[in-house]
C-alpha cells in the first residue's frame, strides 16, 4: 500500500458544492461545504456525497486507454453482477461462505491441471490479493525449506535469492522484509532478462531458490525456464546443491498454456517447486485476485499453514492477509467456466494479434526501433531510432497523454541504464480499432516532435507512471 502523509496547511480547504446537488432544495446540500482532509462535522445527503466523489474521480485517466497496466480493465456485465452480489463476503470466513470456499478450491484444481502438475490431487494452492502476495508466500516457503535443511547453520548463514534484475518490485520487497540477500543477474546487450548460466553461477549453499519470470514487465519477453532448470541440474551434478525454482507467471502463466503449448516452463519441470499468477491480469478478472500453487505438500512446509474450522472440519490456509473480499475469486471461477480452454485461447490469441499488429505499425512509422514484438506476452517495448535526436521516449509519453493515452516511458536497470523505452500492454478490450486510433494519434504528433530543437522533458521521473 502507498504511504501518505497528513495534509499541509495549504491543503486544509473545503470542497465546492454545486447548488443542484440538493435534490429538492437547491441549497439543501450546501449547509456546510465539507473539508477535504478531516471528517465533516455533519452528515451529507448520499446524493451530494456521491456527486462530490464522482466529480473528483473524473480527473483520473481512462482505464481502458491505460497501456501501462497489466490489470484487467473490462469484464462482461454478468461478471459485474456476480462481483456486486459477492462484495460483502469475507474470503476468510469459509464456514459462513462454504460455496465461495469451494469455488476457490476448484480454481486451484483447474490451475494445477492447466500447469501440468504431476498429481493435481496433491498440488496445494490458494488465492491471494494478487501476484505480490503470492510471490511473498512462495518466497516464504522457499526460505523455510532452506532453513530446515540448514538448521545447523541458520541463523548464522544469510540466505539469498537469485533472480534477474528485471523482476517485479515485490521480489525486492520480499528480500527486504524477510532478510534475504537479493542476488540480481544484470541485463547485458540485447538480453533484457535473466541468463540461466549467470543465475547458476550466483547460487551457493545459502541460495533458497531461483526466480524465473514468465513474462518480464520490462519488455514482455519470457525468461527461459527450461534452460534455467537445466543449468541448475548441471550445478547439482557438479556440487550437490539442489536449488528449487519458483516461476513468477504473473502474466505468462495465463498466456503460455493456451498459446505456447509446446513451451515447457511449468510443473513438467521437476525443479519447479511453485508457480504464481495474477487472476486480475491475463486471468481476465478485475483487480484483487492472484494465485499461488506448490507442486506438492513437500514444497510448502506444514508449519507455515494455519488451520481454520470449515464445515466442522479442518481447512488449511496460507496467506498474509486475513479479511478480504471473496468476490474476485467468484469472478475467477465464472471466467474459467465462461471461457474454458478454447475461450481463453481465442481471447489471448486476439490480444496477441493486436499487440503484434500494433508493433508492426509503430515500427513502420520509421522513428522507432522495436525491442520486442508482442509475440510472447501481448506486450512490446520500443525506443526511438538511432537517427532521432529532437525528442525522446519521455516526450512521446508526455504528448500522448494529452490525447488520453497512458504509455509508460522508463529507463532499463543495470547494465542497460543507457536504454530508455516505451512499453505498450495490450489487454482484452484493447481492439484493433483502438490500436488504429493509437497509431493515428502517434503519427499526428511526429511532425511536431521532429521540429523540436532537442528533447524537452526535463523531469523524467515525473514523465512516466511506470514503477512495476
Amino acid at each position: 500500500m502507498a504511504l501518505h502523509k497528513g495534509p499541509s496547511k495549504t491543503d486544509e480547504r473545503t470542497m465546492s458544492v454545486n447548488p443542484f446537488f440538493g435534490e429538492a432544495n437547491p441549497v439543501g446540500g450546501m449547509t456546510e461545504a465539507p473539508p477535504t482532509h478531516r471528517l465533516p462535522d455533519a452528515p451529507l445527503p448520499p446524493s451530494t456525497a456521491y456527486q462530490l466523489v464522482h466529480d473528483e474521480l473524473m480527473l483520473d485517466g481512462n482505464a481502458r486507454l491505460n497501456l501501462a497496466t497489466f490489470v484487467t480493465t473490462w469484464m462482461e456485465p454478468q461478471a459485474g453482477v456476480l462481483l456486486s452480489e459477492c462484495r460483502d463476503k469475507n474470503m476468510i470466513d469459509k464456514d459462513e461462505y462454504p460455496r465461495t470456499a469451494e469455488l476457490e478450491r476448484r480454481c486451484v484444481a483447474m490451475l494445477a491441471d492447466l500447469w501440468n502438475a504431476p498429481d493435481p490431487a496433491t498440488t496445494v494452492g490458494c488465492s491471494t490479493t494478487g501476484s505480490s502476495e503470492a510471490c511473498m508466500l512462495a518466497g516464504m516457503a522457499l526460505k523455510r525449506r532452506w532453513t530446515k535443511r540448514n538448521a545447523d547453520r541458520y541463523p548464522g548463514a544469510r540466505p539469498n535469492l537469485v533472480m534477474g534484475v528485471n523482476v517485479q518490485v515485490c521480489w525486492e520487497k520480499f528480500c527486504n522484509f524477510w532478510e534475504v540477500e537479493a542476488r540480481l543477474v544484470p541485463m547485458e546487450g540485447e538480453r533484457y532478462h535473466l541468463d540461466p548460466q549467470a543465475a547458476a553461477e550466483l547460487c551457493d549453499e545459502n541460495t533458497i531458490g531461483v526466480v524465473g519470470i514468465l513474462g518480464s514487465t520490462f519488455d514482455g519477453s519470457y525468461e527461459p525456464i527450461a534452460e534455467l532448470c537445466a543449468a541448475l541440474d548441471a550445478l547439482q551434478e557438479r556440487t550437490g546443491l539442489d536449488i528449487p525454482v519458483h516461476v513468477d507467471g504473473a502474466s505468462g502463466a495465463m498466456i503460455a498454456p493456451f498459446l505456447d503449448e509446446d513451451l515447457v516452463w511449468d510443473f513438467r519441470l521437476p525443479r519447479v517447486a511453485s508457480i504464481n499468477t495474477s487472476g486480475h491480469k491475463y486471468g481476465l478478472v478485475y483487480p484483487g485476485v492472484g494465485w499461488a500453487l506448490w507442486r506438492n505438500t513437500e514444497a510448502l512446509p506444514e508449519e507455515l499453514v494455519f488451520r481454520v474450522n470449515y464445515l466442522g472440519g479442518d481447512m488449511p490456509t496460507f496467506a498474509l492477509n486475513f479479511s478480504r473480499p471473496g468476490a474476485q475469486v467468484v469472478a475467477q471461477y465464472y471466467t474459467f467456466l465462461r471461457l474454458g480452454r478454447e475461450g481463453y485461447r481465442a481471447v489471448q490469441q486476439s490480444t496477441r494479434d493486436v499487440a503484434m499488429s500494433l508493433a508492426r505499425q509503430v515500427e513502420a512509422l520509421g522513428d522507432f526501433k522495436l525491442l520486442t514484438r508482442g509475440d510472447e506476452l501481448p506486450v512490446f517495448a520500443f525506443t526511438t531510432a538511432d537517427h532521432v535526436s529532437s525528442y525522446d521516449v519521455f516526450d512521446v509519453s508526455r504528448r500522448m497523454r494529452e490525447h488520453g493515452w497512458l504509455i509508460p516511458a522508463y529507463t532499463f536497470p543495470p547494465n542497460r541504464e543507457d536504454l530508455s523505452v516505451l512499453r505498450v500492454v495490450c489487454r482484452n478490450g484493447f481492439t484493433h480499432d483502438l490500436a488504429a486510433l493509437f497509431v493515428e494519434d502517434l503519427a499526428r504528433l511526429l511532425p511536431e516532435l521532429r521540429r523540436q530543437p532537442h528533447p524537452l522533458t526535463r523531469d523524467k521521473e515525473a514523465a512516466t507512471g511506470f514503477h512495476h
